[in-house]
């Protein structure tokens, strides 16, 4: 029997289709939710982390390739416990990919209108340098590239920067910053001119490379004498996903590991989740819907690119007491980095 040219293409069609579908399920599938759960790493990071509750996935085969990369870097900066006696109505609130010390971020909040509000910035790739870093590596151990400027330039390390802002610091690192000879890792902080507690690391569902979440708690009282408390969180998912899922899981993985930790933040405490979500296709992406559904408060009222002008990767999502407002603009400016800076303010009353 001969076929005409049309139905040819039409057959084509629906074969090609049929196979999309059929990636897109096996690709859902993917997308199931990894429990993460509280564990111990004091021993393996080091004693300094015991002021930190660690949280990270209840799966066998993430936890082996954790384990790895964990190996490579050094423990978390914590912030000293301080009392804030002043009472506060609003807060300032800046989340931002930093490009890993290329981002001038003292002169960016220098830059800020001047103001009585309290400041806490979530920030994701900076650095950290020094004797802190193991300088010996295991054979198996995990490590990314080098990323960001010459590691000799102190002033580009967190907990300096932090010093010279006079800001509590609180930074865990995800990843070494380069291979055996660097002396630099890299992840997300906090820093904040209220003190910061209940501080908490969230190792993410590995994908490609080991990324930690980083949480803690502000606490205070507004004007009329009403206690508040909130939680902020600074997270950086991957960009991409590993080469066993193709290129097509680099969406599902972003997605595993958002839902992940959305589930993880699923309870009654007003939590600001802010980060570098890498979502390629913007408010479309697959991790940005599940953060979003995990937050249906959040609303947005800048939509503009961060990355360089041309993607949408970060984003801001809350979940607030009643009577909070908060709200989120895009900086100006990059400030060196990448990435533009999302700034907002979260009022109590």
């Amino acid at each position: 029997m001969i076929r005409s040219p049309r139905f040819n293409r039409i057959g084509w069609g629906l074969y090609f289709l049929s196979f999309l579908l059929l990636v897109g399920g096996a690709s859902q599938a993917c997308v199931a939710t990894t429990s993460i759960v509280a564990f111990n790493t004091a021993e393996s990071v080091s004693s300094r982390a015991r002021s930190v509750a660690w949280f990270g996935p209840n799966d066998r085969e993430d936890g082996a390739s954790l384990t790895r990369w964990r190996e490579s870097v050094g423990p978390p900066v914590t912030p000293e416990a301080t009392l804030d006696a002043a009472p506060h109505d609003a807060i300032t609130l800046v989340s931002w990919n930093t490009a890993v010390g290329d981002a001038d971020i003292v002169s960016f909040v220098r830059s800020l209108p001047p103001s009585n509000r309290p400041l806490v910035l979530l920030l994701q790739e900076v650095c950290r340098g020094g004797s802190a870093v193991p300088a010996l590596l295991d054979l198996h151990a995990g490590f990314a590239g080098r990323l960001g400027g010459p590691s000799d330039m102190q002033s580009r390390h967190i907990d300096e920067i932090g010093r010279q802002l006079g800001l509590h610091v609180y930074y865990v690192p995800s990843m070494r910053n380069g291979g055996p000879t660097s002396d630099e890792d890299r992840g997300n902080a906090i820093l904040s001119s209220l003190p910061l507690t209940d501080l908490r690391a969230v190792e993410l569902p590995f994908e490609r490379q080991r990324r930690v979440a980083v949480a803690a708690t502000l606490n205070g009282y507004s004007s009329t004498g009403d206690p508040w408390r909130v939680r902020v969180v600074s997270a950086h998912l991957d960009n991409m996903a590993s080469v066993k899922r193709a290129w097509i899981g680099a969406e599902y993985g972003r997605a595993r590991q958002a839902r992940s930790l959305a589930s993880l933040l699923d309870d009654d405490v007003p939590t600001i989740l802010a980060g570098d979500f890498n979502t390629w296709f913007g408010f479309s992406d697959q991790a940005y819907a599940e953060t979003a559904r995990a937050f249906p408060e959040t609303q947005i009222t800048d939509r503009r690119p961060t990355f360089r002008g041309l993607l949408r990767l970060d984003h801001v999502f809350y979940r607030l007491a009643p009577g909070w407002r908060a709200e989120f603009q895009r900086g100006s400016s990059r400030y060196g980095s990448d990435h533009y800076p999302l700034v907002g303010s979260l009022r109590f009353n």
